[in-house]
């Protein structure tokens, strides 16, 4: 059967019926208006208002490119070309990223007149751009983590091609620099992009230290306000969450309190495991598959489901 007469039999009636295009046009420009009028907002005469999501999507592949020219940059790329290719890639990126800089400040500031907001995103972009170098060390403290960690893994190289881990911890530690720099709307639509891809969430406020290392990986959530410190490791459907929203006087939400936990250096988060509130995970601990963990323990626990264990050298313990 063709593509037009499978058509034709799904929408009989298509080909005599009279659309009114106008009218639903109308009607979404009567919705559209209600809830800008709802919402205080002044209607648009100018370009586009918010930054795009594509277009952060095209950053992110050029500067994921750039931070590892011969791994993730083009497939004819020659060693003795890649300064002028990370060149040229940084330049496209940062020019269009120059550009959603400048749609946030805009949409922050859409109620205020403020002649300013270029040099504010010139200066957002060098300090952005210059934080590339110690962003790619600290991914290659990431990428040596897993080559470590991990028994499967051949070579540090098929960790940054293979690796879903590696690619969720890029599109954070490029994030995280973001909402470090006061840009929560281009931070978030940065690190979303990576679970369609990975499976991965990570919300660009978490606080990573080096080496950190996700094994596997989908299903894993880390919270705004987690801090997670040195060469820890999670495994897949790891959840480190909140336990408990507070709220106002009138009833909302409270944003940006701490309410995510604490992981210390060297701790290691078995699949399954779920982790809330503001508790702190003590150094060199070990969290079993599938516990539910609400309360801190101290340095050097292990925890599995029903048993609380803690001692100085949990590596001499058996778990059940």
């Amino acid at each position: 059967m063709s593509s037009r007469s499978l058509v034709a039999e799904i929408l009989p009636s298509t080909s005599n019926a009279t659309l009114d295009l106008g009218s639903i046009v109308r009607g979404l420009r009567a919705v559209r208006d209600q809830w800008r009028h709802d919402h205080q907002r002044v209607r648009e005469t100018g370009g586009r208002e918010f930054p795009s999501r594509e277009a952060l999507r095209d950053v992110v592949e050029r500067l994921s490119g750039a931070l590892f020219p011969m791994r993730l940059g083009p497939e004819d790329l020659q060693q003795e070309s890649e300064d002028f290719y990370v060149g040229h890639t940084l330049d496209i990126a940062l020019r269009i990223l120059r550009e959603q800089i400048l749609l946030e400040l805009r949409y922050v500031n859409r109620k205020n007149e403020n002649d300013s907001l270029e040099a504010q995103a010139n200066l957002l972009l060098n300090t952005f751009a210059n934080s590339l170098p110690g962003i790619r060390s600290l991914l290659d403290t990431d990428v040596e983590a897993a080559y470590r960690g991990d028994p499967a893994a051949r070579s540090v190289d098929e960790v940054v091609l293979c690796y879903p881990g590696l690619t969720a911890i890029i599109h954070h530690r490029l994030a995280h620099k973001l909402y470090s720099l006061d840009l929560p709307l281009l931070a978030r639509i940065v690190s979303e992009l990576a679970p369609s891809a990975t499976g991965i969430d990570i919300h660009p406020g978490a606080q990573i230290g080096n080496s950190f290392f996700i094994d596997h990986g989908t299903g894993v959530v880390i919270g705004e306000t987690a801090i997670i410190g040195n060469r820890v490791r999670l495994y897949q459907a790891v959840t480190l969450g909140a336990k408990r929203f507070t709220v106002d006087e009138n009833g909302s939400l409270e944003k940006g309190q701490p309410r995510h936990p604490l992981l210390e250096d060297d701790v290691v988060i078995y699949a399954g495991a779920t982790v809330l509130g503001r508790i702190t995970i003590g150094a060199g601990s070990s969290i079993g598959g599938n516990v539910w963990l609400t309360r801190s323990v101290p340095p050097g626990s292990n925890v599995t489901q029903g048993h609380l264990l803690t001692q100085t050298h949990p590596q001499n313990e058996q778990t059940s």
